[in-house]
């Protein structure tokens, strides 16, 4: 099995942007706050594309964004001063999320902001691996990859975990819960700060 030191990752262009956002829709394809938005698979599958562009599209442009070299793997990462598009997630949301899930659906962003750092950090929104191709490194690769960027600028990692799995995948390489994320019948989300690490 290959370690994430065998695995190459390299840096993804605005072109690469439709491939990695369906590479990113198979990866949450059974993550549970995903799913609690979109219960209808069909309703998903037309609206997470979308989703992963608004949320971290961003990293195209910043240069940040990152998959493995079989594309089996990605991370979109945001450097200080980059952020999701909030009037592109409102406007999906709106389009695509249920009704009776609206309100809800709003309240858990605006805690997933108030977690972050006041500090100038690095924000993870999204780092997903093929299903027919996890626990082979994938994800442990992109993560160093990009978490190396954080250290040499000296700041920290933010990202939110949607499973404990997902939250001890994350414990490991160095993140710590700093709170929790949830309202109604959401599943939990767990926020995660990483302090940067001395080389």
């Amino acid at each position: 099995m290959p370690t994430a030191t065998d695995i190459t990752v390299r840096n993804l262009t605005v072109n690469d942007a439709d491939r990695c956002a369906t590479l990113m829709t198979l990866a949450f394809l059974a993550d549970p706050p995903s799913r609690w938005l979109w219960p209808d698979p069909n309703v998903f599958l037309r609206a997470f594309p979308r989703f992963v562009r608004a949320f971290g599209g961003a990293a195209f442009d910043a240069g940040v964004a990152f998959a493995t070299d079989d594309f089996a793997g990605a991370a979109l990462w945001l450097p200080p001063g980059i952020h999701a598009d909030d009037d592109a997630l409102g406007a999906l949301f709106e389009a695509t999320v249920p009704e009776a899930r609206l309100k809800d659906a709003f309240t858990i962003f605006a805690q997933m902001e108030s977690f972050h750092p006041k500090e100038p950090h690095w924000h993870l929104p999204l780092i997903g691996v093929d299903p027919a191709f996890q626990r082979c490194g994938l994800g442990a690769a992109l993560l160093t990859h990009g978490l190396e960027l954080c250290d040499r600028a000296g700041l920290p990692a933010y990202l939110e975990a949607t499973s404990p799995r997902n939250a001890a995948f994350y414990t490991r390489h160095g993140f710590e819960r700093v709170g929790t994320i949830q309202t109604a019948d959401s599943p939990e989300i767990i926020p995660m700060v990483r302090r940067p690490h001395a080389g």
